[in-house]
């Protein structure tokens, strides 16, 4: 937390909330981002050219932001190529398992009150947690 900055934060919060709001009333999807993603590929139907979009938005709005001026931190990454593979690999994993990823439950789910959305968050953070408290505190990461 010696980095906070709650206007930065407050901001990056409407943005996705908006986001997530714009796709549910527009499109009547919601904005989960592994959904959109294996929507996206191919031979998935008509709706790739939105879920497309939305990737791409993703991908282009850090280097888009730092164009305009703005200042992009750069992320230090403590851990091997191969932990990091693994890593990805296993929340592709959990996504596929829990039928959704953070942002599908955590954000639109919640939002729409659904018990299987406070389910999986709980178990998102249950998890998060435990395994902060191990890499740091059993391990010491």
């Amino acid at each position: 937390m010696s980095h906070f900055t709650p206007v930065a934060a407050l901001l990056g919060g409407l943005l996705v909330g908006g986001a997530a709001l714009w796709c549910w009333l527009a499109l009547g999807r919601v904005a989960g981002i592994s959904g959109i993603l294996a929507g996206a590929m191919p031979g998935r139907g008509p709706e790739a050219g939105w879920r497309l979009a939305f990737l791409l938005g993703l991908v282009l709005a850090a280097p888009l932001f730092a164009l305009a001026g703005g200042t992009v931190p750069v992320p230090q990454m403590a851990a091997s190529p191969v932990v990091l593979v693994v890593a990805g690999l296993l929340v592709g994993f959990g996504t596929r398992l829990g039928r959704g990823c953070t942002s599908g439950h955590g954000i639109c789910g919640l939002a729409r009150l659904s018990p299987r959305s406070l389910a999986a968050t709980l178990v998102f953070m249950a998890s998060a947690m435990a395994t902060v408290f191990v890499s740091r505190h059993l391990l010491g990461g």
